[in-house]
């Protein structure tokens, strides 16, 4: 037997409010990620030294203003194309303790080769 229209009516604005509080959490959560901005810039990342703590999740805010770049963390699985005039948003959770480099997967230059960083994690 189909439930009547108001059970349907109040079934639907329980999984609404459900749905809502869902969201409502995961903006929470991602409100306590730390942001840290990073200029790509020819040919050093600034900062070029990133210190997380073991399993700290951060959002790195990429930017380059004057060529393409590119952001590699191979340890951590992450990479993002740093495109002049965008922000780039890129998540990271410091998963394994110690010192791990970072660098630019992008051809920019004479000094591209050099172009590196480290994200350093420490225990909590």
């Amino acid at each position: 037997m189909e439930p009547a229209a108001p059970d349907r009516r109040r079934l639907l604005a329980l999984a609404a409010a459900l749905a809502a509080g869902g969201l409502v959490a995961r903006r929470s959560d991602a409100a306590d990620e730390r942001v840290i901005a990073v200029v790509a810039r020819k040919f050093v990342f600034v900062p070029d030294e990133i210190v997380l703590t073991l399993g700290e999740t951060v959002v790195l805010e990429l930017t380059a203003p004057e060529v393409a770049m590119g952001f590699a963390a191979s340890d951590f699985g992450v990479r993002a194309d740093v495109v002049p005039g965008l922000t780039t948003r890129l998540r990271l959770t410091a998963t394994k303790l110690g010192r791990f480099q970072f660098n630019c997967d992008v051809f920019c230059g004479g000094g591209h080769e050099d172009m590196d960083g480290f994200i350093e994690v420490r225990a909590p």
